[in-house]
Order: C-alpha cells, then sequence, then structure tokens
C-alpha cells in the first residue's frame, strides 16, 4: 500500500508536466506547418558530388 502513495502523486506530477508541455508546443505552433516536412523532405537540393580536398598552403 505504501508504494500505492508514492506513485499516485509521482504519476499525477508527471502526467501534469506532460500536458503542460503539450499545450506548450500547441501554443508555439510546433503542429503549424504539417505538410512543409513531408514535402521538404522529396526535394532534391543537396549536391551529390564528391567535394574536392582543399589545400591549405
Amino acid at each position: 500500500m505504501t508504494p500505492l502513495l508514492i506513485l499516485i502523486p509521482v504519476v499525477l506530477i508527471i502526467g501534469v508536466l506532460a500536458l503542460g508541455a503539450f499545450l506548450w508546443s500547441l501554443k508555439s505552433g510546433q503542429y503549424e506547418d504539417l505538410d512543409g516536412a513531408a514535402m521538404r523532405i522529396l526535394e532534391d537540393d543537396q549536391d551529390d558530388r564528391p567535394r574536392r580536398a582543399e589545400k591549405n598552403e
């Protein structure tokens, strides 16, 4: 019974912190552009050619 008296408040505190983090992420606009990241992965902006070694003389 004693472990429950310790674990229940700990779980409630963790749950409130998680809810607070989720609400903060909603307020700060983390979920505004869901399609942007999905489309960004399809773009081919990178140069796949190997780089030349630069000489430092």
